[in-house]
């Protein structure tokens, strides 16, 4: 299991530089810089922390614990990672183990990088395809529909945006965290897999799946509804 670095180059320099300052205004008690973190990045805590605790109460005092824990922890940032990075992984253990403690418990294989199930599960159903006794057998049976007859009024609609929230909601654990951190907090994939501890080919896979389950989510609904 690997991580992408922190980054490099002149934009990598930029942003580790972005976070000694802060990290150095917030050592010296400014309280404008906390300010200025919290608005910045409460709400995607928050959002993170839904995945693992039973509702939204429980996540907000998730992502309070997770402020407190990085105030209390400045003095032993490094900065291996980014500041962002090391903030979502104390929300993430803390999620985590909150969840656990209240029930609402993660399957030990959701936890890892990968689980056998999930690797063995196709992106796309076999129907999609023609079968293996024809003569174009493994090419689309069925290509996946166009949505470009569809009114723009109805796929931004909020009848589709709860469809779409819905999908997320029912996705495996794992593919969860990573559509969540890629298509809702629009993170880079270096960022999600620093945070999740996971590979940038795992992340990719995972964010493969969670997308074509959406997609056929959507599918449904602009079809038949």
């Amino acid at each position: 299991m690997s991580a992408t670095p922190v980054g490099t180059g002149s934009e990598g320099t930029a942003s580790a530089e972005r976070d000694a300052k802060i990290v150095r205004a917030l050592r010296a008690g400014e309280e404008a810089a906390f300010v200025t973190l919290v608005e910045r990045y409460h709400p995607s805590l928050v959002r993170l922390a839904s995945i693992y605790v039973r509702d939204r109460a429980v996540a907000e005092e998730v992502a309070q614990e997770t402020w407190l824990a990085m105030l209390r922890g400045l003095d032993r940032f490094e900065a291996r990672s980014s500041l962002k990075t090391w903030l979502f992984h104390i929300l993430v253990n803390r999620a985590r183990t909150r969840g656990k403690r209240e029930g609402r418990s993660i399957p030990f294989s959701a936890m890892r990088s990968t689980s056998s199930n999930d690797d063995d599960e196709p992106a796309i159903e076999a129907e999609q395809f023609l079968p293996a006794d024809h003569r174009w057998a493994g090419h689309w049976q069925h290509f996946p529909d166009s949505w470009d007859t569809v009114p723009e009024e109805r796929v931004l609609s909020e009848e589709t945006q709860q469809v779409i929230r819905k999908a997320i909601a029912a996705l495996p654990h794992n593919q969860r965290e990573v559509i969540t951190l890629r298509d809702i907090e629009g993170w880079s994939p270096g960022e999600a897999c620093n945070v999740l501890h996971i590979s940038e080919t795992n992340q990719r896979v995972l964010l493969h799946r969670a997308r074509s389950r959406v997609r056929k989510a959507l599918e449904r609904h602009l079809k038949y509804e």
